[in-house]
């Protein structure tokens, strides 16, 4: 499956008054983080949400069945137009397997998350409808006033972002590059190497985020996901923020220096032959700017990004 260069079922903006669901299927979501959020969608979305996210077991947000019934309602539901993930964490891969994507064909419609939920994008995308990679509803509380805005637009207005402001950084030769845009959370990437939702940036942008993994285990990951394959034909890559990606580990209260992780991943996408650009507002820093599963994109010779595709249709 090379998701870089399928045709994209794009689903329909979500329209004002339409229900928009949120669905728990990795962690335990905290109550109050997760209000903190929804309260920053209130103004925008009519945006609805079932006791059973707060469900524990464990690391969990209850158990697999649990999780899988509750987002295939939503998939099920013609009422929800759109599925907001409400915190990442741990678990979607095990539900991945009792999801059904003939209703995510049948009904397109977007789903948002980033982080654990990329297993729940590429799901998406092995059934050829486009998602979002963007925040969780418990981290939108933590997040700039702007971020919020970028994701209401990617939900509701079917015209492309177009360039973001500011530019990104070259980590070797200021080499432009076009694409469709495959966005994710590097471990899990390379996590879904082998499974029926593995993703292939051949042809495509590889964009990836990181939070807490030390520098040999960005190598590790990026290594296993070229010796599949599934990067050495991109045309590009992006690289978000590697949060806490140190060694020795981050310390809390220190600054996060990710200067090292960013020297292995450079090393890693010239040795591929990729051209790399690094500082993309994305991932579990200060910013999580919304980006289509697929949409084209294309970075010019300053390090400025533009997308092409929007998200809805």
């Amino acid at each position: 499956m090379r998701p870089a260069t399928i045709a994209w079922i794009v689903p329909p903006a979500v329209r004002p008054g339409d229900r928009v669901g949120v669905c728990a299927p990795a962690g335990p979501v905290a109550p109050d983080r997760l209000a903190r959020g929804l309260a920053q969608l209130a103004p925008h979305l009519r945006v609805e949400v079932d006791d059973g996210v707060f469900t524990r077991t464990g690391y969990l947000a209850g158990d697999d069945a649990r999780r899988a019934d509750e987002l295939t309602r939503l998939l099920r539901d013609p009422d929800v137009r759109a599925i907001l993930v409400a915190r990442g964490g741990f678990g979607i891969t095990r539900i991945l397997p009792m999801l059904d994507p003939a209703l995510l064909r049948a009904d397109p419609k977007p789903i948002v998350g980033f982080s654990d939920a990329t297993a729940l994008l590429a799901w998406a995308a092995a059934a050829g409808v486009r998602a979002i990679h963007g925040p969780v509803v418990a981290q939108l509380g933590e997040l700039p006033a702007d971020d919020t805005a970028v994701l209401v637009r990617a939900l509701t207005a079917a015209r492309p972002d177009g360039t973001w402001p500011g530019a990104l950084t070259p980590l070797g030769p200021r080499t432009p590059c076009a694409g469709a845009l495959i966005p994710g959370n590097l471990t899990l990437l390379a996590h879904l190497v082998g499974s029926p939702w593995q993703v292939d940036a051949t042809g495509g942008v590889l964009l990836i985020e990181e939070v807490g993994e030390k520098p040999y285990a960005l190598d590790r990951d990026l290594t296993q996901l070229d010796l599949a394959g599934l990067v050495r034909g991109a045309t590009g890559a992006v690289v978000g923020d590697l949060t806490r990606c140190s060694d020795p580990p981050h310390v809390a209260g220190a600054v996060d220096d990710p200067g090292p992780a960013r020297v292995v991943v450079a090393e890693r996408l010239a040795r591929f032959g990729v051209p790399g650009w690094w500082g993309a507002p994305v991932g579990h820093g200060a910013r999580n700017r919304s980006v289509p599963f697929g949409g084209r994109i294309e970075i010019d010779g300053d390090g400025r990004l533009t997308l092409l595709d929007a998200a809805v249709a």
